[in-house]
Protein backbone atom coordinates (compact mmCIF):
# COMPACT_ATOMS: atom_id res chain seq x y z
CA UNK A 1 0.00 0.00 0.00
CA UNK A 2 1.22 3.65 -0.95
CA UNK A 3 -0.69 6.37 1.12
CA UNK A 4 -0.99 9.19 -1.25
CA UNK A 5 -1.00 13.08 0.66
CA UNK A 6 -1.84 15.86 -1.98
CA UNK A 7 -0.81 19.22 -0.05
CA UNK A 8 -0.86 23.01 -0.03
CA UNK A 9 0.18 25.25 2.20
CA UNK A 10 0.21 22.53 5.15
CA UNK A 11 0.74 23.05 8.50
CA UNK A 12 1.89 20.84 11.44
CA UNK A 13 -1.44 18.96 11.21
CA UNK A 14 0.16 17.15 8.08
CA UNK A 15 3.25 15.99 10.32
CA UNK A 16 1.33 14.61 12.86
CA UNK A 17 -0.50 12.24 10.54
CA UNK A 18 2.84 11.36 9.37
CA UNK A 19 4.06 10.26 12.46
CA UNK A 20 1.06 8.48 13.16
CA UNK A 21 1.54 5.94 9.96
CA UNK A 22 4.11 3.29 10.23
CA UNK A 23 7.47 4.01 9.50
CA UNK A 24 7.32 0.76 7.18
CA UNK A 25 4.60 2.04 5.26
CA UNK A 26 5.50 4.29 2.08
CA UNK A 27 4.04 7.40 1.57
CA UNK A 28 4.10 10.53 -1.20
CA UNK A 29 3.31 13.79 -0.35
CA UNK A 30 2.84 16.05 -3.17
CA UNK A 31 3.95 19.44 -2.88
CA UNK A 32 0.92 21.68 -4.74
CA UNK A 33 2.67 24.51 -5.14
CA UNK A 34 3.26 25.35 -1.75
CA UNK A 35 6.10 27.97 -2.13
CA UNK A 36 9.30 28.67 0.02
CA UNK A 37 7.68 29.62 3.13
CA UNK A 38 6.31 25.97 3.20
CA UNK A 39 9.68 24.18 2.32
CA UNK A 40 10.72 23.37 5.93
CA UNK A 41 7.56 21.35 5.99
CA UNK A 42 8.16 19.48 3.31
CA UNK A 43 11.91 19.09 4.61
CA UNK A 44 10.53 17.41 7.74
CA UNK A 45 8.20 15.04 5.54
CA UNK A 46 11.00 14.20 3.80
CA UNK A 47 13.11 13.39 7.26
CA UNK A 48 10.24 10.67 8.07
CA UNK A 49 11.23 8.72 4.79
CA UNK A 50 8.44 10.04 2.46
CA UNK A 51 9.15 10.72 -0.90
CA UNK A 52 8.38 14.23 -1.89
CA UNK A 53 6.86 15.14 -5.57
CA UNK A 54 6.97 18.88 -6.04
CA UNK A 55 6.51 22.07 -8.57
CA UNK A 56 6.28 25.43 -8.24
CA UNK A 57 3.11 26.81 -9.05
CA UNK A 58 -0.43 25.50 -7.42
CA UNK A 59 -2.79 23.97 -9.76
CA UNK A 60 -5.36 22.60 -7.60
CA UNK A 61 -6.24 19.18 -5.89
CA UNK A 62 -7.34 16.97 -8.59
CA UNK A 63 -4.23 18.00 -10.40
CA UNK A 64 -1.64 17.13 -7.17
CA UNK A 65 -3.78 13.92 -7.13
CA UNK A 66 -2.78 12.88 -10.82
CA UNK A 67 0.99 13.75 -10.14
CA UNK A 68 0.82 11.66 -7.27
CA UNK A 69 -0.96 8.75 -9.40
CA UNK A 70 1.71 9.20 -12.07
CA UNK A 71 4.63 9.39 -9.97
CA UNK A 72 3.30 5.70 -8.39
CA UNK A 73 2.86 3.82 -11.27
CA UNK A 74 5.96 5.20 -12.59
CA UNK A 75 8.20 4.08 -8.97
CA UNK A 76 5.86 1.84 -6.92
CA UNK A 77 3.96 -0.40 -9.37
CA UNK A 78 1.22 -2.39 -8.59
CA UNK A 79 0.91 -0.93 -5.65
CA UNK A 80 -2.55 -0.42 -4.08
CA UNK A 81 -2.90 3.78 -3.40
CA UNK A 82 -4.68 5.06 -0.28
CA UNK A 83 -5.40 9.20 -0.59
CA UNK A 84 -5.64 11.07 2.62
CA UNK A 85 -5.84 14.90 2.91
CA UNK A 86 -3.44 16.53 4.48
CA UNK A 87 -5.31 18.63 7.61
CA UNK A 88 -5.50 16.03 10.19
CA UNK A 89 -8.91 15.16 9.08
CA UNK A 90 -8.34 11.15 8.43
CA UNK A 91 -7.78 9.40 11.45
CA UNK A 92 -4.98 6.28 10.85
CA UNK A 93 -7.45 3.71 11.71
CA UNK A 94 -9.62 5.16 9.43
CA UNK A 95 -6.85 4.68 6.76
CA UNK A 96 -6.45 1.18 7.41
CA UNK A 97 -10.22 0.43 7.13
CA UNK A 98 -10.28 1.60 4.03
CA UNK A 99 -6.81 0.34 2.88
CA UNK A 100 -8.64 -3.40 4.35
CA UNK A 101 -12.03 -2.72 2.45
CA UNK A 102 -9.74 -2.35 -0.79
CA UNK A 103 -7.56 -5.61 -0.10
CA UNK A 104 -10.89 -7.93 0.75
CA UNK A 105 -12.74 -6.38 -2.89
CA UNK A 106 -9.58 -5.95 -4.93
CA UNK A 107 -11.23 -4.09 -7.62
CA UNK A 108 -13.19 -1.56 -6.70
CA UNK A 109 -13.01 2.11 -5.55
CA UNK A 110 -13.15 2.65 -1.45
CA UNK A 111 -14.61 5.90 0.06
CA UNK A 112 -14.10 6.36 3.26
CA UNK A 113 -17.34 7.97 4.08
CA UNK A 114 -18.29 10.42 7.13
CA UNK A 115 -22.08 10.64 8.56
CA UNK A 116 -21.73 14.20 10.08
CA UNK A 117 -22.65 13.86 13.52
CA UNK A 118 -21.02 15.94 16.74
CA UNK A 119 -19.50 19.05 15.89
CA UNK A 120 -19.85 19.63 11.77
CA UNK A 121 -19.15 23.30 10.06
CA UNK A 122 -22.54 24.46 8.65
CA UNK A 123 -20.60 25.11 4.94
CA UNK A 124 -19.56 21.47 5.16
CA UNK A 125 -22.75 20.03 6.22
CA UNK A 126 -24.92 22.10 3.66
CA UNK A 127 -22.77 21.49 1.18
CA UNK A 128 -22.30 17.49 1.39
CA UNK A 129 -26.09 17.24 1.82
CA UNK A 130 -26.80 19.29 -1.41
CA UNK A 131 -23.95 17.44 -3.59
CA UNK A 132 -25.22 13.86 -2.42
CA UNK A 133 -28.68 14.87 -3.83
CA UNK A 134 -26.99 15.77 -6.88
CA UNK A 135 -25.05 13.14 -7.19
CA UNK A 136 -27.78 10.20 -6.44
CA UNK A 137 -30.01 12.78 -9.48
CA UNK A 138 -27.05 12.49 -12.00
CA UNK A 139 -25.91 8.32 -11.53
CA UNK A 140 -28.75 7.04 -9.67
CA UNK A 141 -26.30 6.18 -6.97
CA UNK A 142 -26.17 6.71 -2.81
CA UNK A 143 -23.18 8.20 -2.32
CA UNK A 144 -23.19 9.01 1.61
CA UNK A 145 -20.14 11.43 1.70
CA UNK A 146 -19.05 12.42 -1.93
CA UNK A 147 -16.58 15.37 -0.83
CA UNK A 148 -14.51 12.23 1.04
CA UNK A 149 -10.68 12.83 0.68
CA UNK A 150 -10.00 9.11 1.90
CA UNK A 151 -10.49 7.14 -0.94
CA UNK A 152 -8.21 3.57 -1.88
CA UNK A 153 -8.12 2.82 -5.32
CA UNK A 154 -6.45 -0.39 -7.21
CA UNK A 155 -3.64 0.05 -9.06
CA UNK A 156 -5.44 -1.03 -11.97
CA UNK A 157 -7.42 1.87 -11.89
CA UNK A 158 -4.04 4.46 -12.10
CA UNK A 159 -4.45 5.19 -15.83
CA UNK A 160 -8.53 6.00 -15.60
CA UNK A 161 -7.56 7.93 -12.65
CA UNK A 162 -4.85 9.95 -14.31
CA UNK A 163 -7.30 10.16 -17.75
CA UNK A 164 -10.32 12.31 -15.78
CA UNK A 165 -10.56 16.18 -16.29
CA UNK A 166 -10.52 18.16 -13.19
CA UNK A 167 -7.40 19.90 -11.85
CA UNK A 168 -9.13 21.52 -8.20
CA UNK A 169 -12.19 19.69 -6.28
CA UNK A 170 -14.45 18.83 -8.57
CA UNK A 171 -11.55 16.18 -9.58
CA UNK A 172 -12.80 13.64 -7.17
CA UNK A 173 -16.75 14.30 -7.99
CA UNK A 174 -16.14 14.02 -11.81
CA UNK A 175 -14.43 10.28 -10.66
CA UNK A 176 -17.57 9.33 -9.05
CA UNK A 177 -19.76 10.59 -11.50
CA UNK A 178 -17.81 8.52 -14.25
CA UNK A 179 -16.96 5.21 -12.11
CA UNK A 180 -20.18 3.42 -13.24
CA UNK A 181 -19.76 4.37 -16.60
CA UNK A 182 -16.07 3.11 -17.14
CA UNK A 183 -16.90 -0.01 -15.42
CA UNK A 184 -15.82 0.43 -11.72
CA UNK A 185 -17.67 -0.23 -8.47
CA UNK A 186 -17.80 1.73 -5.56
CA UNK A 187 -17.45 0.58 -1.82
CA UNK A 188 -18.40 2.98 1.16
CA UNK A 189 -16.81 2.53 4.68
CA UNK A 190 -18.03 4.48 7.58
CA UNK A 191 -15.24 6.85 9.08
CA UNK A 192 -14.96 9.20 11.73
CA UNK A 193 -16.27 12.64 11.45
CA UNK A 194 -13.00 15.01 12.61
CA UNK A 195 -13.03 19.19 11.73
CA UNK A 196 -10.39 20.28 13.51
CA UNK A 197 -10.72 24.37 14.17
CA UNK A 198 -13.85 24.88 12.24
CA UNK A 199 -12.03 23.41 9.27
CA UNK A 200 -10.95 26.26 9.09
CA UNK A 201 -7.37 25.07 7.25
CA UNK A 202 -9.78 23.83 4.09
CA UNK A 203 -8.67 25.52 1.00
CA UNK A 204 -12.18 24.89 -0.67
CA UNK A 205 -13.54 27.87 -1.96
CA UNK A 206 -17.99 27.54 -1.33
CA UNK A 207 -18.75 29.66 -4.48
CA UNK A 208 -16.20 28.65 -7.26
CA UNK A 209 -15.42 25.16 -6.16
CA UNK A 210 -19.23 24.59 -6.15
CA UNK A 211 -19.78 25.82 -9.76
CA UNK A 212 -17.12 23.53 -10.69
CA UNK A 213 -18.33 20.28 -8.99
CA UNK A 214 -21.95 21.25 -10.04
CA UNK A 215 -20.59 22.12 -13.79
CA UNK A 216 -22.46 18.94 -15.74
CA UNK A 217 -25.75 20.21 -14.07
CA UNK A 218 -25.26 23.71 -14.44
CA UNK A 219 -24.33 23.05 -18.16
CA UNK A 220 -27.34 21.04 -18.76
CA UNK A 221 -29.82 23.69 -17.19
CA UNK A 222 -28.29 25.93 -19.28
CA UNK A 223 -28.66 23.61 -22.70
CA UNK A 224 -32.35 23.12 -21.66
CA UNK A 225 -32.78 26.73 -21.03
CA UNK A 226 -31.62 27.36 -24.61
CA UNK A 227 -33.71 24.73 -26.30
CA UNK A 228 -36.78 25.63 -23.95
CA UNK A 229 -36.49 29.60 -25.36
CA UNK A 230 -36.11 28.06 -28.72
CA UNK A 231 -38.83 25.54 -27.78
CA UNK A 232 -41.49 28.18 -26.38
CA UNK A 233 -41.02 31.19 -29.15
CA UNK A 234 -41.49 28.16 -31.74
CA UNK A 235 -45.08 26.61 -29.70
CA UNK A 236 -46.39 30.37 -29.49
CA UNK A 237 -45.69 31.34 -33.01
CA UNK A 238 -46.79 27.83 -34.88
CA UNK A 239 -49.97 28.01 -32.45
CA UNK A 240 -50.72 31.23 -33.40
CA UNK A 241 -50.51 31.05 -36.85
CA UNK A 242 -53.21 28.29 -36.60
CA UNK A 243 -51.25 24.89 -36.33
CA UNK A 244 -53.44 23.83 -33.44
CA UNK A 245 -51.66 22.34 -30.02
CA UNK A 246 -50.57 19.28 -31.34
CA UNK A 247 -48.77 20.37 -34.73
CA UNK A 248 -47.62 23.48 -32.72
CA UNK A 249 -45.87 21.06 -29.76
CA UNK A 250 -44.45 18.60 -32.29
CA UNK A 251 -42.90 21.05 -34.74
CA UNK A 252 -41.19 23.29 -31.37
CA UNK A 253 -39.96 20.26 -30.00
CA UNK A 254 -38.72 19.06 -33.55
CA UNK A 255 -36.63 22.59 -33.87
CA UNK A 256 -35.90 22.79 -30.10
CA UNK A 257 -34.30 18.97 -30.27
CA UNK A 258 -32.11 19.29 -32.68
CA UNK A 259 -30.49 22.40 -30.76
CA UNK A 260 -30.47 20.79 -28.03
CA UNK A 261 -28.53 17.31 -29.07
CA UNK A 262 -25.71 19.67 -31.08
CA UNK A 263 -25.10 21.40 -27.46
CA UNK A 264 -25.43 18.37 -25.39
CA UNK A 265 -23.27 15.98 -27.41
CA UNK A 266 -20.38 19.01 -27.87
CA UNK A 267 -20.65 20.81 -24.37
CA UNK A 268 -22.59 18.92 -21.68
CA UNK A 269 -22.45 15.27 -21.59
CA UNK A 270 -19.47 14.08 -24.30
CA UNK A 271 -16.87 17.19 -25.18
CA UNK A 272 -14.32 14.46 -25.96
CA UNK A 273 -16.47 12.67 -28.82
CA UNK A 274 -15.95 9.39 -27.36
CA UNK A 275 -19.56 8.39 -28.20
CA UNK A 276 -20.60 7.44 -31.60
CA UNK A 277 -22.32 10.01 -33.43
CA UNK A 278 -25.27 7.80 -34.96
CA UNK A 279 -25.40 5.70 -31.77
CA UNK A 280 -26.22 9.05 -29.88
CA UNK A 281 -28.08 10.68 -32.11
CA UNK A 282 -30.76 7.36 -32.30
CA UNK A 283 -30.72 6.91 -28.80
CA UNK A 284 -31.43 10.84 -28.39
CA UNK A 285 -34.52 11.24 -31.16
CA UNK A 286 -36.09 8.52 -29.11
CA UNK A 287 -35.93 10.12 -25.80
CA UNK A 288 -37.12 12.89 -27.87
CA UNK A 289 -40.41 10.68 -29.34
CA UNK A 290 -40.51 9.60 -25.51
CA UNK A 291 -40.93 13.06 -23.61
CA UNK A 292 -42.85 14.64 -26.58
CA UNK A 293 -45.61 11.96 -25.97
CA UNK A 294 -45.30 12.69 -22.24
CA UNK A 295 -45.00 16.45 -23.11
CA UNK A 296 -48.26 16.23 -24.89
CA UNK A 297 -50.16 13.73 -22.39
CA UNK A 298 -49.32 15.88 -19.54
CA UNK A 299 -50.15 19.56 -21.65
CA UNK A 300 -53.58 18.10 -22.42
CA UNK A 301 -54.51 16.89 -19.18
CA UNK A 302 -53.23 20.87 -17.62
CA UNK A 303 -54.89 22.40 -20.01
CA UNK A 304 -58.03 20.23 -20.04
CA UNK A 305 -57.93 21.02 -15.92
CA UNK A 306 -58.05 24.68 -17.09
CA UNK A 307 -54.89 26.10 -16.62
CA UNK A 308 -53.19 28.86 -19.30
CA UNK A 309 -50.82 27.50 -21.75
CA UNK A 310 -47.97 29.17 -20.70
CA UNK A 311 -48.10 27.66 -16.85
CA UNK A 312 -49.10 24.01 -18.14
CA UNK A 313 -45.62 24.59 -20.15
CA UNK A 314 -44.12 25.59 -17.39
CA UNK A 315 -45.21 22.73 -15.33
CA UNK A 316 -44.47 20.07 -17.68
CA UNK A 317 -41.12 21.41 -18.92
CA UNK A 318 -39.92 21.69 -14.73
CA UNK A 319 -41.37 17.96 -14.42
CA UNK A 320 -39.88 16.31 -17.09
CA UNK A 321 -36.39 17.78 -16.80
CA UNK A 322 -34.99 15.60 -14.24
CA UNK A 323 -35.39 12.63 -16.59
CA UNK A 324 -34.19 13.69 -19.63
CA UNK A 325 -31.50 14.71 -17.80
CA UNK A 326 -30.49 11.06 -16.21
CA UNK A 327 -31.77 9.11 -19.01
CA UNK A 328 -29.40 11.28 -21.33
CA UNK A 329 -26.33 11.11 -18.91
CA UNK A 330 -26.98 7.55 -18.43
CA UNK A 331 -27.82 6.08 -22.20
CA UNK A 332 -27.67 8.43 -24.56
CA UNK A 333 -24.10 9.77 -24.23
CA UNK A 334 -22.46 7.17 -21.72
CA UNK A 335 -19.01 6.81 -22.53
CA UNK A 336 -17.40 3.61 -23.59
CA UNK A 337 -16.15 1.75 -20.91
CA UNK A 338 -12.54 1.94 -19.89
CA UNK A 339 -10.59 -1.39 -20.52
CA UNK A 340 -8.79 -2.45 -17.13
CA UNK A 341 -5.29 -2.36 -16.81
CA UNK A 342 -3.50 -5.47 -14.86
CA UNK A 343 -0.95 -4.36 -12.60
CA UNK A 344 1.10 -7.24 -14.93
CA UNK A 345 0.89 -4.46 -17.72
CA UNK A 346 1.46 -1.49 -15.13
CA UNK A 347 4.94 -3.00 -14.70
CA UNK A 348 8.09 -1.50 -16.69
CA UNK A 349 8.96 -3.03 -19.83
CA UNK A 350 12.40 -5.11 -18.80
Amino acid sequence: MIILIPAYEPDEKLLGLLDSIDPETQVVVVDDGSGPAYAPIFQQAAQRGCDIVSYPDNHGKGYALKAGFAHIRRTYPGHCVVCADSDGQHLISDIHKVADALAESGDTMVLGVRHFTGKVPLRSRIGNAVTARVFALTTGTRVIDTQTGLRAYPPQLLPWLMSVEGDRFEYEFNLLLQAKDAGYAIEQVPIETVYLSGNESSHFRPIRDSLRIYAPLVKFGASSMLAGGIDMVALFTLHALGAGLFGSVVGARALSSMANFVTNRRFVFDKAGSTSFLDSAIKYFALVGAILAANYALMATLTGLGLGLLLAKILTETTLFATSYIVQQRFVFARRRHKSITAKELAPAA
